[in-house]
């Protein structure tokens, strides 16, 4: 039985109507630059010219997935990304239950402005799960001076994702009894021996999900499945996407049977997400995300990446050759 629920609607309109204390988690990847989901960047990037997007070079032959470029971001438009959370934060604050615990994706040098807005109106920072993949960011040479400066990298190579958790201050004495009357405050564990880790070896998405859902955010289920399961303890309560993009989350919700609510704003995403819901969903049928390690050997269909630890710390990689267009 069906237990998601999505609108096309702008989720700060939605929260505005949401009646309050009804949402008992959220996992949620949102925008960050702010521009870079406006329908004019949008447009670019369908179009396959980039703007705001940085437009995919090719390693060792296979196309990288396009990314926005948060380096360009001037000062006041990370003074709006702050103010941007801060209004986010007020309007879901009313629509949590106390002890609700929100999870939400981030990026490495924009992390200090979101918890920074979330804590000011009134969250509390809880410690950041680290997505432990292969990825792209960072690493580069200086620009337009890679053969003068070989053995210099301008930043780390990237090599995580944070997932920053927040939480709203509980509404009873203590943790026990915040989750006997709101059934949150915590965290479910994996299993009764092992509690949630700070730390998730993940890889890239993969190829059998891409197919799936071209969106450029999209999340692997292996993943999403373990952090949505996690962000109700007891099993019981309603998950919140406010800015569902691909639908991976109400995907991983529908795949741990946990009640959900997805929310977009664009109409194509919208209805990307309407049909890939239940494929991702329908994937990997015994994994319900209370385990680390994905066994591969229970889907024989799917193209398992192995080495993505390995690799994100690889001492070198294969040779950037940009595409053109």
């Amino acid at each position: 039985m069906q237990k998601h629920q999505i609108r096309q609607a702008d989720c700060f309109d939605w929260l505005r109507a949401c009646p309050p204390q009804t949402i008992h988690a959220v996992c949620t990847d949102p925008p960050y630059g702010l521009i870079e989901f406006s329908e004019k960047e949008l447009s670019k990037l369908r179009n396959g010219r980039g703007g705001v997007w940085r437009l995919p070079p090719t390693i060792g032959g296979h196309k990288r997935d396009p990314l926005p470029r948060f380096t360009i971001l001037t000062d006041q438009e990370k003074l709006n990304l702050r103010a941007f959370f801060c209004d986010w934060g007020r309007l879901l604050l009313d629509a949590l239950v106390p002890g609700a615990q929100v999870c939400v994706a981030g990026h490495p040098i924009l992390q200090h402005l979101v918890q920074g807005a979330m804590a000011e109106v009134g969250y509390e920072v809880r410690p950041a799960i680290m997505r432990l993949y292969y990825g792209f960011r960072g690493g580069d040479r200086p620009k337009n001076a890679e053969k003068e400066f070989p053995e210099v990298c301008v930043t780390p190579k990237g090599a995580y994702e944070p997932w920053m958790l927040f939480r709203k201050p509980l509404g009873e004495k203590t943790v026990a009894d915040n989750l006997r009357k709101w059934k949150t405050g915590g965290l479910r564990r994996l299993s009764l021996d092992k509690p949630f880790p700070e730390v998730i070896p993940s890889g890239r998405t993969p190829r059998r999900e891409t197919a799936i859902s071209d969106h450029p955010c999209l999340k692997p289920q292996h993943f999403m499945r373990i952090i949505v399961r996690a962000l109700l303890p007891l099993r019981e309560g309603t998950v919140l996407d406010p800015f569902m993009g691909s639908g991976s989350t109400i995907a991983a919700a529908e795949a741990v049977g946990y009640r959900s609510i997805g929310i977009e704003i664009d109409k194509d995403y919208f209805h990307l997400a309407e049909a890939s819901i239940p494929k991702l969903a329908g994937l990997y049928p015994t994994f319900a995300g209370d385990a680390l390690r994905f066994d591969s050997s229970d889907y024989p269909q799917e193209a398992v990446e192995e080495g993505q630890l390995t690799m994100a710390l690889a001492e070198s990689a294969g040779r950037y050759r940009t595409r053109k267009s």
